[in-house]
């Protein structure tokens, strides 16, 4: 089979086209034929090896799948972990849900990794309650698409976006962000509480890290809550407990591999987002589709910002 696999750590380099023997399934798995697989930013740590979970090379990245199941022939969208980016990859069979007719490879991926994380951010990590402000840093994104669209929907009072760009600060505006913002970090702690009517917020989503998270905890309200997803800066934090105490903030980590233990907390989220997608109350914003040759490219792409929504690899 065809697959992209690492041999080493780096830079876009290191991602080679290679033919492979397909995978086993081990005890409680399938094998899927896999028409697409999904790209995400994570995706890029990994093969720098500075992803929350160490990798081990040799190593076939993605996470996820949409293909159709080698034991019973469902089409299916699947969180598999590692060795997406292939014409066949495995998955545990509790991880892989049927795709709903009629919905296209790049929206069942989508929902399931950024529309999960979203789904969860506001309902079971930051606990937003009706009428709280809500920023959504990088609103553009994958994730951050979904989180402007959800907003209002799971209660958001107002909903801010920051973006780095004129363009995708407009496509924020179209999804549903009542503001969005140039998301430098100079200067971004004044823009957020104008944007809020002077107030301060009460809860960011942030997957920036660095100086962007310092400014965004600038604007945070008491009692409000940063929930960091992500260190796409690559630059970490130091969260001073005293700081904590002076404004009742609340820092919270959130990584959605930590949810498959829970598999409830995937199965009502994912039905949600599903019925939301078929009612037409939720889009997935596909930012770029790719051939599996040319991987390289569309993590370079996404790396370097030039993308917006959800990116794809198309395997098949």
């Amino acid at each position: 089979m065809r697959a992209i696999q690492m041999r080493e750590f780096g830079g876009p380099e290191v991602l080679e086209l290679v033919e492979l023997e397909r995978p086993e399934p081990g005890p409680g798995e399938v094998r899927i034929r896999v028409t697409s697989a999904g790209l995400n930013f994570a995706d890029t740590h990994t093969r720098e090896n500075a992803y929350v979970a160490k990798a081990e090379l040799p190593l076939v990245p993605g996470s996820e799948v949409v293909g159709f199941r080698e034991d019973t022939g469902e089409r299916v969208v699947a969180l598999c972990g590692q060795g997406g980016y292939a014409e066949w990859a495995t998955a545990p069979a509790h991880l892989c849900f049927p795709v709903p007719e009629g919905v296209e490879d790049a929206t069942a991926l989508a929902l399931l990794l950024q529309g999960l994380t979203a789904w969860h951010l506001y309902a079971t990590q930051g606990r937003v309650a009706p009428g709280e402000s809500v920023v959504v840093v990088s609103g553009a994104g994958g994730v951050g698409s979904l989180a402007v669209q959800l907003g209002h929907a799971m209660g958001a009072g107002r909903v801010i976006a920051t973006a780095s760009t004129p363009e995708k600060r407009a496509l924020c505006l179209e999804l549903g962000a009542d503001a969005a913002l140039d998301g430098d970090a100079g200067g971004l702690t004044e823009r957020l509480l104008e944007a809020n009517g002077g107030e301060p917020v009460d809860v960011v989503f942030e997957l920036a890290g660095g100086a962007v998270f310092d400014a965004c905890r600038g604007a945070l309200a008491p009692f409000g809550r940063m929930i960091a997803y992500g260190i796409s800066s690559k630059e970490v934090n130091t969260v001073r407990t005293g700081s904590l105490l002076k404004r009742s903030h609340s820092v919270i980590g959130f990584w959605l591999f930590h949810m498959l233990d829970r598999p409830a907390w995937i199965d009502d989220a994912l039905a949600d987002l599903f019925a939301r997608t078929a009612r037409g109350e939720l889009r997935v914003v596909v930012g770029g589709s790719f051939p599996l040759a040319r991987a390289r490219e569309a993590q370079e792409a996404l790396a370097g910002r030039r993308t917006t929504g959800k990116v794809v690899l198309e395997v098949s």
